[in-house]
């Protein structure tokens, strides 16, 4: 593992000393300010920092938006973002920092930095033995990115857990100089039935990142693990229907069981729109 440089050495240390939550709680109240001084010079900002593109989106005028977070979630309109409906797509705008097969239980987080089904589960070892040499994609979602979380394939909610943990960025820094970086932020991990087996999607947590919302639960409020079961429940979702978004940015991780799924072979390094093809649809599918 390569040593990090010392200025990362010095944000790594602010940040274990600041209180992340108590930061990500003031985020949350000034993101949805409705103060115009507050609200616009923040969107004005991030837009002119990060180069948004505000053509796609489905109220281009920044001045519009009622609060900051209304901006950073803002919907798109829908030519902007087809959904290829007969492959498995990217649920979010984003870079794609690894994708593959998982090694047994081992997945890479950066070159240098591995991590374990079981650790980024929660220590849920029955979901870890279903997904093991399975295959996963993790995508990072810049300030620039469209912010809302969309299924991959069609499928039907099972199981959601929250986990707490630490609020670090996620940037491809972070990534290759914190051991188990998304083992240690919090995340919430949801389970879906699908045509091609279990398929699991994480959203993991990071500095400033106000809360995690979701349709069928709406914001994640939670401090301790937290588990909820849907089976039996009628929470499907067919391929590109929204299921939640990011207050702020972060990271989503896709997990598949083995030989369910083959990823398309150039993924890693690229950028990706939500809608695009991850992967074909293989011939022979189970019943979901």
């Amino acid at each position: 593992m390569p040593t990090p440089p010392l200025s990362f050495r010095i944000q790594y240390l602010l940040l274990r000393l600041l209180p992340q939550h108590a930061l990500g709680r003031a985020m949350y109240r000034l993101a949805r300010s409705e103060q115009p001084w507050i609200r616009k010079r923040l969107i004005r900002y991030v837009i002119r920092t990060y180069q948004v593109n505000m053509t796609e989106a489905t109220q281009p005028d920044p001045d519009q938006h009622p609060s900051f977070n209304a901006f950073f979630t803002r919907s798109l309109r829908p030519d902007t973002r087809p959904i290829t409906t007969d492959s498995i797509i990217s649920p979010v705008d984003g870079q794609v920092s690894q994708s593959g097969t998982i090694d047994d239980q081992q997945l890479i987080q950066a070159k240098g930095q591995l991590y374990t089904l079981t650790d980024l589960l929660g220590d849920n070892t029955d979901l870890a033995d279903t997904l093991r040499n399975g295959s996963y994609l993790t995508i990072y979602l810049a300030p620039r990115d469209y912010h809302r979380v969309h299924m991959p394939l069609s499928g039907t909610l099972q199981h959601m857990t929250y986990i707490p943990g630490d609020l670090f960025s996620v940037n491809t820094h972070s990534a290759e100089h914190i051991p188990g970086l998304f083992t240690r932020n919090e995340r919430l991990v949801c389970t879906f039935d699908t045509a091609c087996g279990p398929m699991v999607v994480i959203w993991v947590g990071a500095i400033f990142v106000g809360n995690i919302e979701t349709v069928w639960a709406g914001e994640i409020h939670a401090r301790q693990v937290t588990h909820q079961d849907y089976a039996g429940q009628s929470h499907r979702f067919a391929t590109g229907d929204e299921i939640g978004r990011f207050n702020m940015g972060s990271t989503v991780i896709v997990l598949f069981g083995a030989n369910q799924i083959d990823l398309l072979p150039t993924l890693t390094g690229q950028k990706v729109q939500m809608g695009q093809q991850i992967a074909p649809i293989p011939s022979v599918m189970h019943t979901a």
